[in-house]
């Protein structure tokens, strides 16, 4: 077999860099909120910085999306918070990682909508979770579970074998079962039927089975994941999103259950679903841009003209 060795360079030294991981994260249990949150204004400015290719695609989406309301130089202080924000919620997570009970998590978290949670689970078909990248997705998705409901999510492995592991772990006793993203579409399947939550985020270009709706005005390319799992299944889709309201506190808020869309024709019922879930998601971004993860390549696959 052979053995790829960027991949194996890059394992090696994930792994050597473990233990500082496990250092910081100790340091972020015990250090206080000034030194956080001058840690988060740190950490954004060298990611802003130093990473270029980040830097210029957040740069480049933002224009797109805001060719008409921001100048460049609103464009570029939006990006800055971008980055910012991006930073103080992972810092945020890492500190708050230890939290499991949920009185003391929903002392950090506050939690709005719950009702249309609950009636939608209490149908007992399932429930599409569905969360875009906005503030701590990672808090997102493990909210459901906190909240008292069976809660299953498929993820793409983390570089980084014990980074992984460590972070199945974290969500694993926050209530959730975790699948990796490849082959899981039956096991997901079966875990609606059952009655499961099930965590989704279709806001971002992959590699899975997607179509082209609007977003922000422009043609994005998304997944049909949650299409396809609702007419599988008839579980319900519930948009929910969490956003950052001060260092260590946030709000989730939770919407209505989106009507189903289901004709005769299937194949456009995929996608106008597909585009109506996108429209939820966008409304949540709206509301705290700077929250969104613009960084990452949203447009990159655009239609063969």
């Amino acid at each position: 077999m052979k053995i790829n060795k960027s991949v194996l360079r890059r394992e090696t030294v994930l792994l050597l860099a473990f233990p500082f991981f496990v250092i910081i994260m100790f340091f972020l249990w015990i250090c206080p909120v000034f030194v956080r949150k001058r840690l988060e204004k740190f950490s954004g400015k060298l990611y802003y910085k130093y990473g270029h290719k980040a830097r210029q695609t957040a740069l480049d989406n933002l224009q797109l999306a805001y060719n008409n309301v921001l100048d460049r130089t609103q464009t570029e202080q939006m990006a800055k918070e971008v980055f910012t924000n991006v930073a103080g919620a992972l810092l945020d997570f890492f500190t708050t990682v230890y939290i499991k009970k949920p009185k003391k998590y929903f002392k950090m978290v506050k939690v709005t909508g719950q009702e249309h949670l609950e009636q939608a689970y209490q149908k007992g078909k399932g429930v599409i979770c569905l969360i875009p990248h906005l503030s701590s997705w990672e808090l997102s998705a493990v909210t459901p579970p906190m909240l008292g409901y069976k809660t299953v999510a498929a993820s793409k492995p983390i570089k980084g074998y014990l980074i992984q592991k460590s972070m199945v772990w974290f969500r694993k006793r926050r209530g959730m079962v975790n699948f990796e993203r490849g082959g899981s579409y039956r096991q997901l399947v079966e875990k609606l039927k059952q009655g499961n939550c099930l965590i989704l985020m279709i806001d971002q270009d992959t590699k899975v089975k997607s179509c082209y709706v609007n977003f922000f005005g422009k043609k994005a390319y998304t997944p049909l994941g949650a299409s396809r799992l609702a007419f599988d299944t008839g579980a319900a889709i519930v948009p929910m999103a969490m956003t950052r309201t001060d260092i260590g506190s946030y709000r989730f808020d939770i919407q209505p259950e989106l009507p189903l869309i289901h004709t005769d024709n299937k194949e456009e019922d995929l996608i106008v679903n597909t585009q109506n879930q996108t429209a939820a998601m966008e409304n949540f971004i709206r509301k705290t841009p700077n929250q969104w993860v613009w960084m990452h390549r949203r447009f990159k696959t655009q239609p063969q003209s």
